[in-house]
């Protein structure tokens, strides 16, 4: 009878002690109450170093912009180079961003091409002057001059990659496919 009480007892004080340690819950449609949030464990802070900032790195020297005896194709006058882009199948795009209007660097590459191109999209205004035969099998673009407005839609243009480069954004971009060698 005495085990029987002792382990009555033992039961009814564990029950009592997990009571004990559960959060009481709010009765439902009540919000529960804030609980206070633990303190943060202090450490100690290190005293404060004196390192030298790191320097820049050095910038990457921009590759010298190709020539029109190499593009076989000419440039607009006062075009900057932008860069030059791997199109696959061993050709190259070279982009050139200007501050003339789309339809004045039209009109200049219909007189110095020799010929009308097409306006591939209105809106925005995409100009495209193919020279020279496609071949699918070993090309990637046709070879050529396209022509875009990066003004179209009241977008103030093309951003200028040079830091703090002027101008801050080109109007048009010119982009130059080269005919591949021996394709001609």
């Amino acid at each position: 009878m005495r085990r029987v009480g002792f382990t009555i007892i033992v039961v009814f004080a564990a029950g009592w002690l997990q009571l004990a340690a559960q959060t009481p819950q709010p009765f439902p449609g009540r919000p529960a109450p804030p609980r206070p949030s633990p303190a943060p464990p202090k450490t100690a802070t290190p005293p404060p170093t004196t390192t030298p900032a790191a320097p820049e790195p050095p910038a990457v020297p921009k590759p010298a912009p190709p020539t029109e005896a190499v593009l076989g194709f000419p440039i607009y006058p006062n075009a900057q180079f932008i860069a030059t882009y791997d199109a696959g199948r061993g050709q190259q795009y070279h982009l050139f961003g200007s501050e003339m209007p789309f339809a004045a660097l039209v009109k200049y590459y219909q007189s110095a091409l020799k010929t009308k191109g097409t306006l591939v999209f209105d809106a925005p205004a995409v100009h495209l002057f193919e020279v020279g035969r496609y071949r699918e099998e070993t090309m990637a673009y046709p070879p050529g001059v396209t022509i875009k407005d990066y003004t179209w839609n009241g977008s103030a243009g093309y951003m200028n990659p040079e830091k703090n480069g002027k101008p801050a954004r080109f109007p048009s971009i010119i982009q130059i496919v080269p005919v591949v060698p021996g394709a001609r």
